[in-house]
Parts: C-alpha cells; sequence; structure tokens
C-alpha cells in the first residue's frame, strides 16, 4: 500500500509542478502571439490546464481515500484488499494465482486483479473452500478458492 502512495504523491507533485510552472508559461508565451480567440496554442495550453486541475483534484481525492483505510478491518480469514488467492477455474479445470489490489495497480495478465473488478467482487468475503459463479465478459465463470493469504500473513 505504501509503494501506492508513494506513486500518488508523486503523480500529484509533477503536476502541481506542471501547473504552477510550466503551464503559466506556455500560457504566456502563446499570449504574446496576440488573438486569443484564433490562437491555438493558448487553447491547448488552456485545455491542458483544465485536464491538469481535474486530474489533481481525483488524485488528491484518492490520497485521501487510502488515507482512511483501516488494516485492522481487513479480514484475517477472508479475502480481501491485498489478498493472494489460488483458485481452480472448475470449467477450464485450470488453477489460476490472483492478487487483489486497488485500480491503481491493477495489471490482469501478472494476475494483479482490481477488487472492484467481477472476479476481484465475486472473490471478496469468501474463504477456502468456498465456490463462486460470476459472469465475465468471455463468459461464465465458476471458481473455488484453494488457498488465501491475506495482508496479514503477508507481513
Amino acid at each position: 500500500m505504501l509503494a501506492i502512495r508513494i506513486k500518488l504523491e508523486k503523480e500529484i507533485a509533477a503536476l502541481e509542478y506542471e501547473l504552477r510552472n510550466e503551464l503559466p508559461r506556455e500560457i504566456l508565451k502563446a499570449r504574446a502571439h496576440g488573438d486569443l480567440k484564433e490562437n491555438a496554442e493558448y487553447h491547448a495550453a488552456k485545455e491542458r490546464q483544465g485536464f491538469v486541475n481535474a486530474r489533481l483534484g481525483q488524485l488528491q481525492k484518492r490520497l485521501g481515500e487510502f488515507a482512511m483505510i483501516d488494516l485492522a478491518k481487513i479480514p484475517r480469514d477472508r479475502v480481501g484488499l491485498f489478498s493472494k488467492v489460488d483458485v481452480l477455474d472448475l470449467v477450464r479445470d485450470e488453477e489460476i494465482s490472483y492478487e487483489l489490489v486497488t485500480s491503481e495497480e491493477a495489471d490482469a495478465p501478472k494476475g494483479k486483479i482490481s477488487t472492484g473488478s467481477p472476479i476481484g467482487r465475486a472473490l471478496l468475503g469468501k474463504e477456502i473452500g468456498d465456490t463462486v459463479k460470476l459472469q465475465v465478459p468471455g463468459g461464465a465463470k465458476e471458481l473455488e478458492i484453494l488457498r488465501l493469504k491475506t495482508l496479514h500473513d503477508l507481513q
């Protein structure tokens, strides 16, 4: 979780630098070219400024949400955020490993799935031996939980 926080803080710092230093210079430079109505550089810089402001707001909100995560409330015997889960795909007869992470860390090819993804949501709160049935874009899945390591086991 510390890695996510650091990643968010770095992106926030980079965007704040751009907003306070680079964009004002670009806007001043574009204004110097004259008529603002038909000045593409000016409009592009102003549009970027709006995007950066919006993204900063999103990141700061997300950082605030991370500060409110109570690790003590993450279950010790059930699938939760940061759990590593080995499941048996009963349809394909294939064992798959997942790590439930935040949306910022999700990387499906590496087995890191968001708790907000269909599989992540289906697994949350389940324990070893449970079977979950769910619909995913590729069709129906039926997964049996074989092994589980929670955040508390991994520390």
